[in-house]
């Protein structure tokens, strides 16, 4: 009798493994950061080898720390930080180049490019994405223009391309399988998501080898198995891997936001609103992107999305290069003890802005600071401008979609912040919900494999399995709110445009 489904949460600054039950709940847990690389200023990468290494270890410990058995585990799924990109030599399994993160904005000048062609309005119809550095093409098309080996193997077709849940499932079946799901490929700017499969125009026009590109799949679909003899987990061969999906559909699936119009926003890294938007895609006239949420045997459903490309980073860059707090809790503490933030906006643009602004240029600044100006103000700027970023991304989707929430369900480790999730509430006017379950990105992955084996029974009986934690209700009118919006608005303004280009 299995008891357990493994769900690899693979981030953009730890990899995690999650043992969940029947009823939704974590039996176990292991996770481990690894280096952030910053080789040029908007530079961002990553060591593959890192990558997988720190996931095979927090699989390994999570099964220790359960004290859990191969024979117990029916499945495992797979959820991963989007667009980041990792090319490798077929051969030999190793990667041409360190992985290109979806922060890094070298391909700035390369997407600006693209828009001087005149493609803009071909990849926004037929991907449903934006130019921008952001998504994985131009990553691509610059290891291959500056890699001199990756050319030559691509040439003999002996590169492989894939986003992170790729490069995982093809080291853990030992290089037998070569795929990506539908959430995945339609962040690369190179998927076609009305016709489910890569677009050889846009490859021809970015000189990219359709060779290189792996098999495109449903989320829940059984790809193949853990292969003999990987070190630290040889127990585990064998069982199937099922589920791959990216880390925000994964959410939405994990908040069994299953019906079209519900929505989740996620507070990691960064910070991404998606809607369900059923079998429906809309087409964003608010610069939101929209793409493949998830495929499930022959239906697909359609999200429209923002991202906001700095959340928790924010607070991470507060500990780690400002030194101002010793932990994340901190700035909850810091931000508790002060009324309001004295008039300062912070706007974390440290890698340009995301959605709805789709600015690479834009640079972080903290603006209307005083004398009076102190470390307290500045840890509740910081939770504020999380919030005030979310609130973009919902106007720009009210306005889409043409439907106002009845609430907002929410996630991801800076979740945990009930000052933040009151914030949020405050500043978007709808009733913020969290989940007892706030680690529903790598539950959404769990779900998926465990529907591809039965493990249960169908999305059902999975809407039955969420619990509340709590319900965080707006407490200021919308007079006050409008006031605080116009400030992070001017704000916005000065981070625009900064970098000269």
């Amino acid at each position: 009798m299995f008891k357990y489904i493994l769900a690899l949460d693979q981030g953009t600054t730890s990899s995690r493994t999650i043992v969940f039950n029947k009823q939704g709940e974590i039996c176990a847990k292991a996770q481990y950061e690894y280096e952030q690389i910053y080789p040029q200023a908007g530079w961002v990468e990553h060591n593959p080898d890192s990558i997988l290494k720190s996931q095979l270890r927090s699989l390994a410990d999570a099964l220790i720390d359960g004290q859990i058995e191969a024979k117990e585990i029916a499945a495992i799924g797979i959820t991963n930080q989007r667009e980041t990109t990792i090319l490798w030599n077929k051969r030999t399994g190793k990667p041409v180049y360190n992985a290109i993160v979806w922060q890094c904005r070298r391909t700035a000048e390369m997407c600006e490019e693209l828009k001087a062609e005149g493609l803009a309005d071909y990849i926004k119809e037929h991907t449903g994405l934006i130019i921008d550095a952001y998504f994985s093409g131009t990553k691509i098309k610059w290891i291959l223009d500056n890699v001199p080996e990756a050319r030559e193997l691509a040439d003999e077709g002996n590169l492989l391309f894939g986003t992170v849940d790729t490069w995982l499932i093809w080291n853990l079946t030992g290089g037998r399988v070569h795929v990506t799901d539908y959430s995945n490929a339609s962040r690369t700017m190179l998927f076609d998501v009305d016709k489910l499969c890569w677009d050889p125009y846009l490859c021809e026009k970015l000189n990219i080898p359709m060779s290189i590109l792996p098999r495109v799949a449903p989320s829940s679909e059984v790809y193949g198995a853990v292969a003999q003899g990987i070190p630290g987990i040889e127990a585990l061969a064998g069982i199937p891997i099922c589920a791959a999906i990216g880390d925000q559909p994964a959410a939405l699936f994990g908040q069994a936001c299953f019906k079209p119009g519900q929505a989740k926003n996620t507070y990691g890294t960064g910070c991404f609103l998606l809607m369900n938007t059923g079998k429906t895609r809309v087409r964003s006239e608010n610069q939101l992107v929209t793409g493949v949420a998830w495929g499930l045997g022959n239906d697909v459903v359609y999200d429209i999305e923002g991202s906001a490309f700095n959340a928790g980073s924010i607070i991470q860059w507060l500990r780690d290069e400002l030194n101002i707090i010793e932990n994340a809790p901190q700035c909850d503490k810091f931000a508790e003890q002060v009324p309001d933030s004295n008039g300062i906006y912070l706007v974390p643009a440290f890698t340009g802005l995301g959605a709805p602004y789709w600015d690479m240029y834009a640079r972080a600044c903290i603006v209307g600071m005083t004398r009076g100006t102190n470390k307290k103000h500045i840890c509740r700027a910081v939770l504020e401008a999380i919030t005030f970023q979310m609130t973009d991304l919902l106007e720009a989707m009210r306005a889409d979609s043409g439907t106002d929430l009845a609430e907002l369900r929410v996630d991801g480790g800076a979740s945990i912040s009930n000052i933040m999730m009151q914030i949020q509430a405050n500043m978007i006017g709808t009733a913020v919900n969290r989940p007892k379950c706030v680690e529903t990105t790598a539950l959404g992955a769990a779900y998926l494999a465990g529907l591809a084996v039965g493990f249960w029974s169908g999305m059902e009986e999975i809407e039955t399995i969420r619990e509340v934690s709590k319900v965080f209700e707006p407490q200021i009118t919308k007079e006050e709110r409008d006031v605080l919006y116009s400030g992070w608005k001017r704000a916005v303004e000065r981070a625009k445009g900064w970098v000269e280009h």
